[in-house]
């Protein structure tokens, strides 16, 4: 592997916190209001805080999809107004359409779960829930607002524990990465180039399949919220 590969945008995302102000951690007013208060409450250990945190970050990370696919939407309506041809409209509105559906969506779930956080901040974690890492969860409470039957369910919930098991060694892999960016650093300020080197090749490595999970990860999640979707259509149906 080529100890020199870049990384930069993948320490720029994922290192992030590092570098950020408490203040404004999660970018979004309310958000940070939120954590602010839960963190000074005393309520919560420090795992607790863990979670939470984890809780509030993938919030945040809903929120810049949720900014990405709207700036998109907008983008796209205003080609389609300077291009539009009457051979090509119906397809170009049916399209458009299909986005505003997965933006109204999108701004149900945020809604949704900024209403579960804020449950969360006030109440603190449940000690019979489930599941406790933030996507899982979230899934878990979308398929039992789906009217699903009881054997899809308990289907569903064991497909649901290995993904945590999943998320969880990527977590793990995370926090890695973090220490081994840390070290770098250090060893970076020490100025031996052979260190440096071998550090780096750890580090980029690292990177590497931490990335590779994360991917998917994100897949295994895209698949699992398809099969409820499809689930909660069909007995929708019926």
């Amino acid at each position: 592997m080529d100890g020199k590969k870049d990384t930069r945008g993948l320490e720029s995302n994922s290192l992030k916190d590092h570098d950020v102000n408490e203040g404004d951690m999660f970018e979004d007013p309310r958000l940070d209001k939120l954590w602010n208060k839960a963190k000074s409450s005393g309520k919560f250990s420090e795992e607790e805080l863990l979670s939470l945190k984890r809780e509030f970050q993938h919030h945040k990370e809903k929120l810049q999809e949720y900014n990405i696919m709207m700036d998109t939407v907008s983008r796209t309506e205003e080609i389609h107004k300077n291009e539009i041809s009457p051979l090509q409209g119906d397809s170009k509105e049916h399209a458009l359409h299909r986005k505003h559906t997965e933006l109204k969506e999108s701004m149900r779930s945020l809604n949704q779960g900024f209403e579960r956080l804020r449950k969360l901040s006030h109440e603190g974690f449940s000690a019979d829930s489930e599941f406790k890492e933030p996507r899982v969860i979230e899934l878990w409470e979308t398929a039992r607002r789906a009217n699903l039957s009881d054997d899809e369910l308990e289907s569903l919930k064991e497909e649901l524990k290995h993904f945590e098991t999943k998320v969880e060694k990527h977590q793990h892999y995370q926090e890695q990465l973090d220490l081994s960016h840390q070290k770098l650093k250090h060893v970076e300020t020490l100025g031996d180039k052979e260190h440096i080197y071998r550090t780096k090749e750890k580090y980029n490595s690292l990177a590497e399949k931490t990335r590779e999970m994360g991917y998917k990860m994100k897949k295994h999640m895209q698949d699992l919220t398809s099969k409820i979707s499809r689930n909660a259509r069909h007995h929708n149906e019926l």
